[in-house]
Parts: structure tokens; sequence; C-alpha cells
């Protein structure tokens, strides 16, 4: 075995008798394992300390040593394996922290605890990841929209300030009349309800803990879809009541931070409300983000999903939305809402776009999904 081989070994071994390598470190990888050997060590459990200057030093010391995908790791294994939601308690550890999905998710379970000291640094932590999530996501997002929208929207008689010309010169193209020098628009092509909303779009956040990382991805897509005048959108979280977060989505660090994750969960409840804010059936998009496990009546729940679907409106159920992979969900209920024609599956983020088109276009979404979701449920 070669002497690069073993150093990898003894850095994962973790230096006991019985790792069997022989290798004695030195250098840089002396503080390596140090670090590891404080997140690792199962005779050390705990071995960061309770102190805020321990869990902050360790953190930059993680950020030095390892790739940033790696940091991410062992940062939300910290968390896991020795219960330091503490050290996101105080500031000079929350600084050290870095910011990703999965703190964003620990900060909003934590938001009722984070004393007033931290709670900017905290907000500062969030907007940051916010921000980088609509740098990727934003307009990918604003141009499925709008494209899907153009071509949905159909309007043949438009009146002058509603004529899109260069369509309707392009369809008319044909009809050139050489001596008079001009195009007769026999077909008139218009931009539709120029300045209105097109489509209503509902977003439902189911508030459970396992939900955490979709609620993150939801709540930026719903801020990205608010600065559209194209489509009007609503935000619902619920667990085992219903908030309606629209007013925030201004501020999307505002909506996160008013979202409760866990307790129980009442799909019904939020569906019933959901179902008031819709104005026009087919021109609204309910999109249902939940794991699907119903804490009420799950026959009650389907009623309730039967006679959305019945009204018109295109409802979607995504059982995650996330890059986390197959998510833990009622499959039996997925099926029976399968039945009922709403397409019941997980989606990453980056197809979140392509998704709205499909259903903005008025496209079967669970047939798109099929052909490019592999972790339906």
């Amino acid at each position: 075995m070669t002497d690069e081989r073993l150093r990898r070994w003894r850095l994962i071994l973790g230096g006991d008798e019985a790792d069997g390598t022989g290798c004695a470190l030195s250098g840089v990888d002396q503080q390596r394992d140090a670090v590891l050997e404080a997140l690792y060590d199962n005779s050390r459990k705990g071995g960061l300390g309770p102190s805020a200057p321990n869990v902050s030093r360790w953190l930059g010391d993680i950020r030095t040593y390892f790739p940033s995908s790696v940091v991410q790791v062992m940062q939300k294994d910290a968390l896991d394996r020795l219960g330091l939601h503490q050290m996101l308690l105080e500031p000079e550890s929350l600084r050290a922290v870095q910011p990703d999905v999965h703190l964003v998710a620990t900060l909003m379970n934590l938001s009722r605890a984070i004393p007033a000291k931290t709670r900017e640094t905290a907000r500062e932590v969030v907007r940051q990841v916010v921000q980088d999530l609509e740098k990727r996501l934003a307009s990918p997002l604003r141009q499925a929209v709008t494209g899907a929208l153009s071509r949905s929207v159909r309007n043949n008689r438009p009146r002058l300030k509603e004529i899109d010309w260069d369509r309707t010169i392009r369809a008319n193209l044909k009809h050139y009349q050489p001596e008079l020098k001009t195009i007769v628009p026999e077909r008139r092509i218009g931009f539709g309800r120029k300045g209105q909303a097109l489509k209503d779009i509902v977003l439902a956040l189911d508030q459970s803990g396992s939900m955490a990382n979709s609620v993150v991805y939801a709540g930026v897509f719903g801020a990205v879809l608010a600065t559209m005048r194209s489509v009007r959108t609503s935000v619902v979280a619920f667990d085992t009541s219903v908030v309606d977060l629209t007013d925030t989505l201004h501020d999307p660090v505002e909506l996160l931070f008013s979202v409760q994750l866990g307790g129980g969960t009442d799909i019904e409840r939020a569906l019933a409300y959901c179902q008031s804010l819709v104005r026009v059936p087919s021109d609204t998009i309910l999109v249902l983000i939940s794991d699907l496990i119903e804490g009420g009546s799950g026959d009650n729940l389907v009623r309730r999903a039967a006679a959305i679907k019945a009204s018109g409106v295109n409802m979607i159920a995504l059982l995650a939305l996330s890059d986390e992979g197959q998510p833990m969900v009622d499959k039996d209920m997925a099926a029976r809402f399968a039945a009922l024609g709403i397409p019941a599956f997980a989606c990453t983020p980056d197809r979140f776009p392509e998704l709205m088109a499909t259903a903005i276009r008025g496209q079967d979404v669970g047939e798109w999904a099929s052909r490019n979701i592999t972790t339906e449920g």
C-alpha cells in the first residue's frame, strides 16, 4: 500500500491501536486529524465542548482544512451527532459557520430560541443563502414562466394597444402586397391580458420538520414569482393551523423566519384555505409541497383534494422540493392522489422552473414527471 493511501486510511480510522496502519501524521495532517477526532471519535462525544470559543475555533478549522462540500457535511454531522444546536445561538459561532440550505433549515427550527443578540446575525446568514439561491434559480424560473405564459395565452382579437406587432408581422408575411408595399394582417396576435395576472399560483408549504429544506427552496421560488406581474402568487404555510405568508413575499428572509417548523399536520385544513383563495379555477395552479403524512382524516383529505381537482384547479403534490433524494412520504396517500389525476412526486430545485412552465402551458404534469423525475412517490 502506498504512503498516500496509508495516510488517508490513518485519517479515516482515527489512530486507535486497532487501526492497523502504523502511519504517523505530522504538520497539517495532525491538525486535520484533531478536527476529525473532535467530531467523530466515539470515546469523546461532545468533544467540541459547550463554549462558543471552542466551537468557533473548530468551525474555522474545518473551513481551513477541508473543501466546501466536506465542510457542509461536517457542520451537519456536528449538529446531529453532538447536539450542538446551542452553538448557533452565539453570534461568534454563527459567524464562523459556512451558510447553506441545511443551516437555514436549522435556524428556522431554532428561530424561537435565538436570543436577541444573535437574531440579526442569523438573519444575515439566511439572507446570504437566499441571495445565493436567487442568483442560481431566479432567472431560469422567470424565463420558464414568461415563456410558458406567452405561448399559453391566446388573444386573436386584440385591441390596438394589445397587438404584438412582431408576432403579427411574422404570422402574416405571406400576405405581403407588393403593389401596396405593406402586409395585410389577416391574423392579429395580441399580448393577452397585458398588465394583469394571467395565472394564480398558490404554494402550500408543509411545516413538518422533515420538509425544512423544501420550505427554504419554496420560499425563494415564491418570492421570485411574486415579482412577476403576469402571475398572482400566494404562499400558505401549515401544520395543524394555517398561516398566509403572502404579505411577506417581498422579503424571503422574513418569510422563512415566519415559518414554524415541527408539530402536527392537517393537510385537509390547509387545502380548504387554499380553496378559498381560488378565483378562477381554470387559471389556478395549486402546488402542495408536503410528504402527505396526514395527521387528521386521510379520507377527508382525499375528498378535499378531489373537490379541488374537479373544480378545474391544476393541482400538483410535490413530495419534496430539494436535492436530498427520495423523501420519507406516505406512498399510499401519494397513490390515492395520483388516482385522482393529481401528480405526486419529488422534484429537485433545478427542475422546478420547467415544472411550472409545464403546468402553465396546461400540459400533462404527470407525464412530464415520468419523463424527467426519477424520485416519484
